[in-house]
């Protein structure tokens, strides 16, 4: 029996870009796709997947209590969490309400097929990125994700923006985000407090 698979995303690309991954896979069968809350929870009413890929950030109702409401009243469907975010609160929410999984949209093909077919027979799947901010949770210091880990090494390094960048084949201003994400997360005042926090806690 394939695994009836349906999509809730409020962007178009998206549900077309995973439309043509999947369709002619024979183990999934392509239910159809909403892009709000609303339309998810009146096509439910009528069929019901295996499967949901859900988008966290939706129009009106956020993916993450979508996806509660869903798990009560049909507890048997299976949700992965799908999104660009990679924020731990965003993943542990959607833990806590049900889902079984959680994708960053940057998956490849292998890794959609592999969770949807993991989490259809009873498992967890999580992006190789959410596995390292699940895990560096459990370890009482802040959560990195690996590639702030690499940039945080190079900042360390005393390497410039455009160092970095050059070295990671990403632009310059990638590697500012990276930084001012490191400097949010990790509370430091400046990018020598940075490497400061980063050896007490042992991130370098």
């Amino acid at each position: 029996m394939p695994t009836k698979l349906f999509i809730v995303d409020d962007h178009y690309m998206v549900i077309e870009g995973l439309r043509t991954l999947l369709q002619f896979e024979k183990n999934i069968e392509w239910m159809g796709h909403a892009m709000n809350a609303s339309s998810a929870l009146a096509f439910l009413q009528n069929q019901v997947p295996d499967v949901i890929l859900m988008d966290i950030n939706l129009p009106n109702q956020s993916g993450v209590d979508l996806c509660l409401e869903v798990k009560s009243i049909f507890p048997n469907v299976k949700i992965i969490g799908l999104s660009t975010f990679n924020q731990l609160s965003f993943i542990e929410k959607m833990i806590e309400n049900g889902a079984s999984g959680y994708l960053l949209k940057n998956a490849t093909k292998e890794e959609i097929i592999d969770a949807i077919h993991l989490v259809n027979k009873g498992g967890k799947y999580f992006s190789e990125e959410v596995e390292d901010l699940l895990e560096q949770k459990t370890q009482n210091y802040p959560a990195i994700t690996r590639r702030e880990k690499e940039v945080l090494e190079l900042i360390a390094l005393g390497m410039t923006n455009s160092e970095i960048a050059e070295k990671l084949f990403v632009s310059a201003s990638t590697v500012d985000t990276h930084r001012k994400n490191l400097i949010v997360k990790l509370e430091a005042k400046n990018t020598a407090d940075l490497v400061r926090l980063a050896s007490k806690y042992e991130l370098i």
